[in-house]
């Protein structure tokens, strides 16, 4: 899942204006953020699509609330459905037989939807919601936010041991540390959300398709488009769907139109490129996204060996379905772990690198996650600023 994260203490609230997230002229001084995981890396493969993936609206379209009346998500634009199944089918990423889609203004909403469907009614305390740690930071803050008395922040799945019903956030590939997770507590009474917003090849190798109650994934992770503000639902169980629908149209009455249809246009360009591999020259949007990605980690393992302040996670070498090849995970975040136990966070302030600690995660001071999906010029930054940190001077 993704959301926009507090980037320092100053800034709580506000988001950055377009003037400050231009690093074309940035100055050698000036702090690079890397706390977000903003996926501008993809702009140069759009720019080079031209027209490819325009759009004509007119002022009479899209005027009424509804899209498809002959539906349970009656918000769900048909044209975005058919687009979202066909780019799974084409990955093979996820099972959609009998299942229901449900769309939401990012995965942030879905996810509010999914725990709302899967703690009411009320029961006679609030039902525990867990994520093993290292878990995503933005779970306990929007679990609490809202100070709901249905559900509250139970913890670290892997220490959770209270007796009765909960829900169980399996984050596969996981953010921060990009590790491929299944459920950690396993009881009977337990409520399952997989959050699969990384889970597409140009992040991890596609071993099969996922199959679970409720899956949540992104159009900010599948294809960089953050800002239309996309998400969806696969959902098995037509209540808990019709639940989280409930949810969505309480909460904003629906998703924008003009959103899903360029969503869909999207995502059928890649479907169309996908259907003429082999016919043309064109690089597939994936492929591409495999080989950036690869080559990214290449570098940036490179220089965290020479620096021998901070590891990397390790990942096995897996047959990725989609591309016929065995390859690595390559995340769009960096976890490291720094040597001798120092603050890691603090260590990348200090060599004017903003990264998120790992308290937020869940686990020791000595982690950090820092994003390697900023555009071109910021990655070399980052490259460059980590191996300027030398492990005499830390000591």
């Amino acid at each position: 899942m993704v959301g926009f994260e507090k980037v320092a203490n100053g800034t709580k609230g506000s988001l950055p204006s377009a003037e400050n997230t231009n690093t074309t002229n940035r100055s050698p001084d000036s702090i690079l953020n890397l706390v977000q995981g903003d996926p501008t890396v993809f702009e140069p493969y759009w720019r080079n699509q031209g027209d490819k993936c325009s759009l004509v609206i007119s002022g009479s379209d899209f005027m009424s609330y509804y899209s498809d009346c002959e539906n349970i998500c009656w918000f769900l634009q048909p044209q975005l459905a058919d687009a979202i199944r066909n780019i799974h089918r084409d990955v093979g990423n996820a099972v959609l037989d009998g299942r229901h889609i449900v769309i939401g203004t990012g995965s942030t909403q879905l996810f509010q939807a999914a725990v709302y469907a899967l703690s009411s009614p009320a029961g006679p305390e609030p039902i525990s919601v867990v994520s093993a740690a290292p878990y995503y930071s933005r779970y306990p803050e929007e679990i609490e936010f809202l100070s709901s008395g249905l559900y509250k922040w139970g913890g670290d799945a892997n220490t959770f041991d209270k007796d009765g019903p909960y829900i169980e956030v399996v984050n596969s590939p996981n953010n921060p540390d990009g590790t491929s997770r299944d459920a950690v507590v396993n009881r009977v009474e337990g409520r399952l959300i997989h959050d699969c917003a990384y889970y597409w090849p140009h992040y991890t190798p596609i071993t099969g398709a996922a199959d679970h109650n409720v899956m949540l994934f992104t159009l900010s992770k599948c294809t960089g488009h953050a800002g239309s503000r996309i998400g969806w639902a696969i959902v098995k169980d037509i209540e808990v769907a019709k639940k989280m629908i409930k949810f969505v149209e309480f909460n904003s009455l629906g998703v924008c139109k003009e959103s899903q249809l360029r969503a869909a246009k999207i995502l059928e360009t890649i479907s169309n490129e996908y259907s003429n591999l082999g016919c043309t020259k064109t690089e597939n949007f994936f492929e591409y996204g495999q080989r950036l990605m690869a080559e990214r980690w290449r570098k940036l393992r490179e220089v965290i060996k020479r620096s021998k302040v901070f590891s990397l996670p390790e990942y096995p070498k897996e047959c990725c379905n989609f591309s016929g090849e065995f390859m690595e995970s390559h995340p769009a975040f960096a976890w490291l772990q720094s040597k001798g136990n120092m603050d890691a966070e603090k260590l990348l302030r200090s060599h004017k690198m903003m990264g998120k600690g790992g308290k937020y995660f869940g686990v020791d001071s000595k982690y950090a996650r820092v994003s390697v999906v900023g555009r071109e010029e910021d990655f070399n930054l980052l490259l460059e600023r980590l191996s300027a940190i030398k492990g005499v001077e830390t000591e």
